[in-house]
């Protein structure tokens, strides 16, 4: 998020509008207060490569503490502002960040992350003025913290980059890392280069963000919106209807949603759906999680052949997209590769025929590692260490057009949100009366999957709707909404194998049934 060329030639540009209240930010203003604390940052000790986190809901200060950090040569990690103080303390101490920026509206879970977070030496409220904070301290007031710092660039300007994280079959999250380069901060990454000219961002384009700001692929969006001198329209929540009175309102060009939100607004009442102007979209990306072909279909008879689809991880291993002509050729596809090199292989590593699943493997597109631990890096990686894969499944077609079927790893893609179940059963097999659990996703029209427990209960104990209700308690209080269960079943015993490994496929096909795919 680095553009002082238009703050210098045109500062009254929009850079970014939020959608509830209008609040608008200049191109100019953006630099300023960008710059303001890329100071702050180097004043606090923060040298090149060195980290800090962002915990906050939307608001119209979270960009410019992405762009600081990417203009100063450091890594920033976002924060899933849903977190609980322990999460996000991990991600604290994980990340050897030494600020936290955060708000008003997180300051007590920010607050008891930092009784367990000592290497964060400060602590940067927005809106602290308005409880009391001041500039003393180790919790201290956004603004009044600024305040004294010039909006001119630092004089050792290079750059930065977010450190997001992703997690792993063990439940604990890990930070992709990217090289980084010493080299200015208007010269991005070839990654960002790439998507840059794929999806058309351009000069005065506006881009509506429907997502949180923590997610990589809005936080990417709305980068390269701003870099290509857009402007950005910065939903703090997303609500259907809302979304399509943005679009009339600002005549959006761009937008990257998950197939939740075509889900929701195909939902609205006919009347309500088709009564704003949609026509100055130019193209709509979604991605996160497959769509369910009815409703891509219909959001294609809706909004016209612009709805382009694409397939990556954060971690940045390959990518495939298809705009809507490739997909209602190839139904179901997540695209053709255009970064990387993709392989389909056995468990072996072999080639398997195009027509047959496999394991998802690609010549790695870009350079990683998970932050401070390479025994996670090697795991993904082939024993040669050229390939790497995140554990997904599928086929390649007869056209060459990838279609995703399952996920080795049971990961959980709810509404657009990576959820690993893992953590969810070590709480669970915690409880008393639990003796063993599994956690894994089920068929959800809306969502795309929801978080399903099954649970067996200790000797003796009643299993029924008490105990699910006790259980989901337990799991509201220990961990965010996102990663607890909607629904707990019990068996009376859960199928393991002779060396212990819980056998959760079995469970799991149970509520797939005998369908191709095991990904709505």
């Amino acid at each position: 998020m680095y553009a002082p060329q238009i703050a210098a030639t045109d500062p009254d540009r929009s850079c970014f509008i939020m959608g509830s209240t209008g609040a608008t930010v200049s191109y100019g203003e953006f630099e300023a207060r960008s710059n303001r604390l890329a100071h702050l940052l180097r004043a606090e000790g923060l040298g090149r490569l060195d980290h800090y986190s962002v915990f906050m809901e939307n608001n119209e200060h979270y960009l410019e503490t992405n762009g600081a950090g990417e203009r100063s040569g450091i890594y920033y990690t976002c924060i899933n502002s849903y977190l609980t103080p322990e999460e996000v303390s991990y991600l604290l101490n994980n990340s050897q960040s030494q600020i936290l920026i955060t708000s008003k509206a997180k300051f007590e879970v920010a607050k008891a992350a930092m009784e367990q977070a000592p290497n964060v030496h400060t602590c940067l409220v927005v809106g602290g003025a308005e409880i009391g904070l001041g500039t003393e301290g180790r919790f201290v007031d956004y603004d009044a913290a600024l305040a004294g710092y010039p909006t001119t660039p630092i004089a050792d300007e290079s750059l930065g980059s977010a450190m997001l994280y992703s997690s792993g079959t063990t439940g604990q999250p890990k930070g992709i890392l990217r090289p980084l380069p010493e080299q200015p901060p208007a010269q991005q990454l070839p990654m960002f280069d790439f998507l840059t000219q794929l999806w058309r961002y351009r000069d005065k384009m506006i881009y509506l963000s429907p997502a949180p700001l923590y997610h990589s692929a809005p936080h990417a969006a709305v980068n390269l919106t701003i870099r290509n001198g857009g402007t950005a329209i910065i939903m703090e929540r997303f609500d259907p209807e809302h979304y399509l009175q943005l679009l009339e309102k600002y005549k959006v060009s761009h937008s990257q949603l998950v197939p939740t939100m075509f889900s929701r607004m195909l939902k609205l009442p006919e009347a309500d759906r088709l009564r704003y102007d949609t026509s100055s979209l130019e193209i709509a990306i979604h991605a996160a999680a497959p769509c369910p072909v009815p409703v891509k279909r219909q959001m294609i008879e809706w909004w016209g052949p612009i709805i382009h689809e694409y397939y990556g991880a954060t971690e940045g291993l390959g990518f495939t997209a298809c705009d809507s002509e490739e997909w209602l050729a190839h139904p179901g596809t997540v695209g053709r590769p255009l970064f990387g090199v993709l392989h389909i292989l056995d468990d072996d590593l072999n080639d398997v025929p195009k027509g047959e699943r496999g394991t998802i493997w690609f010549e790695t597109g870009s350079a990683f590692e998970y932050f401070d631990d390479p025994d996670k890096t090697s795991s993904v990686k082939s024993p040669d260490g050229k390939m790497a894969t995140v554990g997904d499944v599928g086929y390649v077609d007869a056209d060459g057009f990838l279609h995703l079927t399952d996920r080795t790893t049971f990961m959980i893609i709810s509404g657009g949100v990576n959820i690993y179940p893992q953590e969810c059963e070590n709480l669970l097999i915690t409880h008393p009366k639990v003796a063993d659990a599994a956690v894994f996703g089920v068929p959800n029209v809306d969502l795309g999957e929801e978080v399903k427990a099954v649970v067996q209960a200790m000797p003796g104990v009643e299993a029924g709707a008490a105990l699910e209700a006790e259980l989901m308690a337990f799991c509201h209080e220990n961990l965010s909404r996102q990663k607890c269960p909607r629904s707990i079943d019990f068996d009376a015993e859960l199928p393991r194998l002779p060396t212990g490994k819980l056998y959760k496929r079995v469970l799991r096909d149970r509520y797939w049934g005998d369908g191709d795919s095991r990904i709505l």
